[in-house]
């Protein structure tokens, strides 16, 4: 029988990474909000096989590694999902995606990553804004970006992941004052994409195939989106 096992909230998902970096401080907003969903589903997925909970079978579908479940509950529903039977990736990340957005963004107000301010708008009506939190940790996730897309240091696989799918949400150019939106950065970005991603020391080599290879093909579903 399959136990639960205790969640860990106080380690931030490659989900919550994702949506801090695509939260824009300037403006309170979240980049890319037109196709969050797939990109957070995208994220999901890349954290199941990170943590080798998740593995890749024929045709590109992916299911869920019987009996190792993930810690992380907001993980643990996809887990589920794929747990009944190989699912293709566009699929997953239609079913997965649309409910991890509200749960993530909690996560990051309750760690601080970001702050959320509740006033009343005119006297009457009450508004909350987001602003850029005290823990300094989306401007630590940007620098690990900006180190692979322009000074071309080989990436983790978790941060090739992140990158990736950075990318693929097709918001690179809002990040041009901290990731200059050039040519070479473009490439960079194309070469991840594709499944570029390099030898890494840091992960085991099934891992980071697995990985790519999930990452890569949500890549595929996401990018064929309209962006209207």
């Amino acid at each position: 029988m399959t136990t639960t096992p205790r969640p860990r909230p106080d380690t931030p998902t490659l989900v919550e990474d994702l949506l801090l970096l695509l939260f824009q401080p300037a403006s309170g907003t979240i980049a890319g909000e037109n196709t969050l969903f797939y990109v957070l589903g995208g994220a999901v997925l890349a954290d199941l096989a990170l943590g080798d909970h998740l593995t890749v079978t024929a045709r590109d579908r992916v299911s869920s590694v019987a009996d190792h479940p993930p810690p992380d509950r907001l993980l643990r529903p996809a887990w589920d999902y794929l747990a009944e039977k190989p699912r293709g990736v566009q699929t997953a990340l239609a079913a997965i995606g649309p409910a991890l957005r509200d749960p993530a963004l909690r996560r990051l107000i309750t760690r601080g990553d970001i702050d959320q301010d509740s006033r009343k708008v005119l006297g009457l009506f009450r508004s909350t804004a987001l602003r850029e939190g005290r823990t300094e940790r989306r401007a630590r996730l940007l620098a690990e970006v900006r180190q692979v897309l322009v000074d071309g240091v080989r990436p983790t696989a978790r941060v090739a992941a992140l990158t990736v799918l950075v990318s693929a949400s097709g918001t690179l150019p809002q990040f041009d004052r901290e990731i200059p939106w050039t040519s070479p950065v473009i490439t960079r970005a194309k070469e991840l994409e594709s499944g570029n991603w390099g030898a890494d020391a840091a992960s085991a080599a099934v891992t980071r195939t697995v990985t790519a290879t999930v990452v890569n093909t949500a890549v595929v579903a996401i990018t064929v989106l309209p962006r209207s």
